[in-house]
């Protein structure tokens, strides 16, 4: 029992990755930048805010949704071990222990690329659940699936949040097809998932009365300014949250009001925007129950039971 953690990622990786997106999103067209580099302390700081303003209500949806269907869902999968991809803190699985009624859960295996956010959840959840065996994996949950150790019994693949929608088309299928592959007949994926609903309440949840979100979108060019000794000036960035029907999803764009350019030094690099250009930071694909479903069976996954209360849904799904 206690806490034990594999590494797959170290600094140099992640410095070195970061590298690789910044070089790479900032020299096309359109300008991008991954939303994984919101995260570093000030961002994560920042969208614990976000998630208790009264615009945003996904959070709330799903830890209301697990309060309400958890009893249920690990009735129905009995599992002996959780698995949680893009961990965190433990709020979400603090819900899922105290849903348990008898089989009880033996390990709890996170995986999350921040080691430091893994230990303090596990310290956390020990206090409380001495008995547990913490197996974290330190890694990029879309390269690191294949290092999550063996199962240890009946295996519950937790991956809330509705992160699943910030992956195009061909990365969530890539990631559902490795999800996949962890899961044995008696297993079973438990997926949260943000529902197509009306512009308004979308549009609100993503530009928030406070600007909150607006500071967390131009903290990723903070991240990029320390990381990479670069000089953008994130005030002088307007944040833009776009509906993109087509696509089924919300667009977090940071706009340039006028021309400007800025020099990433470690990668001597200038990047140069027109007035008008943008930086697309993030992509929240929203689901029907039909796509959802859809998508899973690309992946080789059948719907089992959905729960939602109309703006959000948990679906839990198994191996075909």
């Amino acid at each position: 029992m206690g806490y034990h953690a594999d590494v797959h990622v170290d600094g140099a990786q992640l410095h070195e990755a970061l590298a690789d997106d910044v070089r790479r999103g900032l020299s096309g067209r359109p300008k991008s930048l991954p939303p994984k580099y919101f995260y570093d302390a000030t961002g994560s700081a920042l969208f614990q805010r976000i998630t208790r303003l009264p615009e945003y209500y996904l959070t709330r949806a799903e830890h209301a949704l697990l309060d309400r269907y958890a009893r249920a869902i690990l009735g129905d999968a009995r599992p002996e071990e959780i698995v949680e991809l893009g961990a965190g803190p433990p709020a979400k699985l603090r819900r899922l222990l105290a849903a348990v009624n008898g089989v009880p859960v033996r390990r709890y295996v996170p995986v999350d690329v921040d080691a430091g956010t893994l230990a303090e959840s596990a310290r956390a959840l020990l206090r409380d659940h001495p008995d547990l065996d913490i197996h974290a994996v330190v890694g990029d949950f879309e390269r690191h699936l294949a290092r999550v150790p063996p199962p240890a019994g009946r295996r519950l693949l937790a991956f809330l949040g509705s992160t699943i929608g910030n992956l195009d088309a061909p990365a969530r299928q890539r990631l559902l097809g490795e999800v996949r592959r962890l899961l044995g007949d008696d297993d079973r994926l438990l997926l949260g998932v943000d529902l197509v609903k009306n512009l308004a309440a979308l549009h609100a949840a993503y530009a928030d009365a406070e600007g909150v979100t607006a500071e967390f979108n131009r903290n990723i060019l903070r991240v990029v300014n320390r990381e990479l000794r670069a000089d953008f000036r994130p005030e002088a960035f307007r944040h833009e949250a776009r509906w993109n029907d087509a696509a089924s999803r919300i667009e977090m764009h940071l706009a340039s009001p006028e021309r400007q350019t800025a020099i990433v030094k470690d990668l001597d690099m200038v990047v140069a925007l027109e007035a008008g250009e943008t930086i697309w930071t993030e992509s929240c694909h929203k689901f029907t129950r039909v796509s959802a479903e859809t998508m899973l069976a690309k992946a080789g996954l059948a719907l089992v039971s959905w729960h939602t209360d109309g703006t959000y849904a948990l679906a839990v799904a198994a191996a075909r």
